[in-house]
């Protein structure tokens, strides 16, 4: 992967608020909130090969409308993830932080989580308590599509500050 080493600064930054809600119904669910759950903890101890190892190759990665690293079209591949959201949120906040984290079973092979975002922008010191809900979809143990839902207003006025 090109350009690991903003990726390995955020994910070494990412601390999670622990406990989990978990809930799980059948085996096949129950693996895919542990992966989720697995992936979020690999981030708060910078596991990248962790991470990344969950992504399929063709895994489609949508931010928010609106939001700052999103132009409203997905990211393909673990290396348009790194280089298009992971490097530049390790490059421009510090302290970038998932708190409240819940992780919860859904249907038809999809995990849902939710919590706040937390950080602050380098450049002004502006910051963020955003709530967050992420929607992951997995087949086969590999996470297929990934949707990002958050407070896009937050971060825009932060960084424009």
């Amino acid at each position: 992967m090109k350009n690991l080493r903003p990726a390995i600064l955020l994910i070494a930054i990412f601390t999670i608020a622990y406990p989990f809600a978990i809930s799980a119904q059948t085996s096949s669910t129950k693996t895919n909130v542990a992966i989720i759950q697995t992936m979020y903890s690999d981030f708060a101890t910078a596991n990248v090969p962790g991470v990344l190892g969950v992504l399929d190759a063709k895994v489609e990665w949508n931010e928010a409308e609106s939001f700052i690293y999103g132009d409203n079209k997905p990211l393909i591949g673990p290396d348009a993830v790194v280089n298009g959201v992971f490097a530049k949120i390790g490059g421009e906040w510090d302290g970038f932080t998932i708190t409240n984290l819940q992780i919860y079973n859904m249907d038809n092979g999809m995990v849902l989580a939710t919590g706040r975002y937390q950080a602050k922008y380098k450049k002004n010191g502006a910051a963020i308590d955003a709530q967050m809900a992420h929607l992951w979809t997995l087949k086969d143990g590999k996470v297929i599509r990934f949707q990002q839902f958050t407070d896009t207003k937050q971060f825009a006025d932060a960084v424009k500050k």
